[in-house]
């Protein structure tokens, strides 16, 4: 029969009998009674929510959703956690080039811009991050998503009206914006030292795996993950300029997550913000239904308190 939900399938094959029927396949002596108490209460969170909240992902994949399909995943463990239906819409960061963002983001309980590569619905997925400050929205940049609201800050509130990404930079030579975002060409991995030139083949030019960060004592994400030192999964290969810190600090955008040798840059939020966090890292590949990520488990309950509040 179909599902209404995948989450749902341990208990489907249950009913009809394929455990059992594997274990005569196998002769294998009858075996306890399988406790399915925490599938039991993951579909009753799915099939019995409290309420639901309205989510825009902004991207620039979204003709293909399966693109997303890990946060996807990982914004419906954050909604189970919080009894609530997590109602996603796809948005194409592109139309926000030549158009107002408001008539499109205008009645969502939160934001989320995803990672991707390349130029195209950059300035959307900036104008996104921008109203999303401006209106308390909660709003959580993954990757890419966490450069284009560095980029927003510099340029609308810093005052750095170039800020940009190396990455949009093609001509060499020519530079068309101030690189708040660069290539990187060095980092720490364990206890040694990684090196890539710009001539290096592009695939092994990404910081790529699990990274350790240090978080900053008292800041949003400490609370969230409730210690001060996290190991998270990266993919990129352009990176947060340190050297802007201390301009957008003082304009209220808190580096409050660092590598451990404090140079790159892992988790930015607003401090005047209800909730708006950009990170570096890709925090859908941890999420799981039994131990929802931490990050879309409270990003979705300032969703839900958001969606009291309309």
């Amino acid at each position: 029969q179909d599902l209404k939900s995948i989450y749902e399938a341990p208990l489907a094959y249950h009913r009809e009998g394929l455990d059992q029927a594997v274990l005569d396949a196998f002769q294998i002596a009858p075996a306890p009674k399988p406790d399915l108490a925490r599938w039991e209460d993951v579909a009753d969170r799915i099939y019995n929510p409290e309420g639901a909240v309205n989510v825009a992902i902004v991207g620039k994949y979204t003709q293909l959703e399966d693109a997303y399909k890990s946060i996807a995943e990982a914004l419906t463990h954050g909604g189970m956690a919080n009894r609530v239906r997590v109602q996603i819409q796809w948005v194409d960061a592109e139309i926000f080039e030549n158009q107002d963002v408001a008539p499109h983001l205008q009645g969502f309980h939160a934001i989320l811009v995803p990672g991707g590569f390349g130029e195209r619905g950059t300035e959307g997925k900036i104008k996104a991050a921008k109203f999303a400050r401006q209106h308390n929205v909660p709003y959580l940049g993954i990757c890419l998503g966490m450069q284009m609201a560095v980029i927003e800050a510099a340029r609308n509130v810093v005052g750095l009206k170039a800020a940009g990404s190396e990455e949009f930079d093609h001509e060499a030579g020519k530079r068309r914006f101030e690189p708040v975002v660069y290539h990187l060409k060095e980092w720490v991995q364990g206890n040694h030292k990684v090196a890539r030139s710009v001539s290096d083949d592009k695939g092994g030019t990404m910081r790529l795996g699990a990274y350790d960060a240090a978080l900053l004592e008292n800041s949003k994400v400490a609370d969230i993950y409730g210690t001060q030192t996290i190991d998270e999964r990266h993919r990129h290969r352009y990176e947060v300029d340190i050297k802007y810190r201390d301009q957008l600090e003082a304009a209220g955008l808190r580096f409050s997550g660092m590598s451990p040798d404090g140079r790159l840059p892992e988790i930015v939020e607003w401090t005047d913000h209800p909730w708006f966090i950009g990170v570096q890292f890709h925090p859908e590949l941890k999420s799981k239904p039994f131990d929802p990520h931490p990050l879309f488990k409270d990003f979705i309950r300032a969703a839900k308190d958001v969606s009291r509040l309309v």
